[in-house]
């Protein structure tokens, strides 16, 4: 096929065959892409992040086989990471996924809107779910991606005025984080996001291993604390949800 050779070399450092939970409404296969340009202090991927290069790779065509046998069960396949745009080689696996039949989404830190643009022109992916850590400042955005982040803001709004064209279905969404954010930074989160299809709030999960281990054993959220995040979000973006 087109793209057998660059997807024989591709760096493919984890797969969950099933997944009812990470793309709402579908039944959907996950890949996990190594490395990331951001740092956030609180990611439970650190081995992804940090240490990829000791992670076994999984070669393609073994997911490729499991996608063909399983067709009529998996409605999609959700390319997430690490950070999935960062990888040249990222058009070309959406274009074999999508050439087998199955809906394709991209998870992203939105850093890249070239990459973004040119999937969503070419039709190779079907939605993209982009992570919103924080207001868009450079002190805050800086503290919560745990890289200097007044360079990437600029691209990073860039892929928000993307999605908001509605050119492909899309999300954005928001881990809420203790000791990171608070309800006035979910607002203006919301402010720059209004008039989105669909932001969804995640509470954030404690007892994993994190890049910064003082998140490691952070207690997340309260119920009641989550709830005055969602309430607080969906007065300035209705269709917001929470999540998990």
């Amino acid at each position: 096929m087109k793209y057998s050779l660059a997807l024989a070399i591709m760096q493919i450092k984890g797969f969950i065959d099933i997944s009812f939970s990470d793309w709402d409404g579908k039944v959907s296969s996950v890949i996990f892409l190594p490395d990331c340009n951001f740092r956030c202090p609180f990611c439970y991927n650190k081995s992804l992040v940090l240490q990829s290069e000791a992670m076994p790779t999984i070669p393609y065509e073994r997911i490729k086989k499991y996608l063909e046998a399983n067709r009529k069960w998996i409605d999609g396949v959700v390319v997430t990471g690490g950070e999935p745009t960062e990888h040249k080689d990222l058009p070309d696996l959406c274009s074999e996924l999508k050439g087998m039949g199955v809906h394709v989404k991209v998870d992203t830190n939105g850093t890249n809107p070239a990459v973004i643009d040119k999937l969503i022109e070419d039709k190779l992916v079907d939605y993209v779910a982009l992570d919103l850590k924080a207001p868009l400042t450079d002190e805050e955005y800086s503290k919560t991606s745990g890289v200097k982040a007044g360079r990437v803001l600029d691209r990073l709004k860039g892929s928000i005025q993307i999605l908001l064209g509605n050119k492909v279905d899309y999300e954005f969404r928001t881990t809420v984080v203790p000791t990171l954010h608070c309800v006035d930074d979910v607002q203006r989160i919301c402010q720059a996001i209004k008039g989105c299809r669909k932001y969804a709030l995640q509470n954030y999960k404690s007892d994993v291993e994190t890049i910064d281990p003082v998140f490691q054993d952070l207690k997340p959220f309260s119920a009641a604390e989550t709830e005055v995040f969602f309430e607080a979000a969906r007065k300035i973006v209705p269709n917001t949800i929470l999540r998990g």
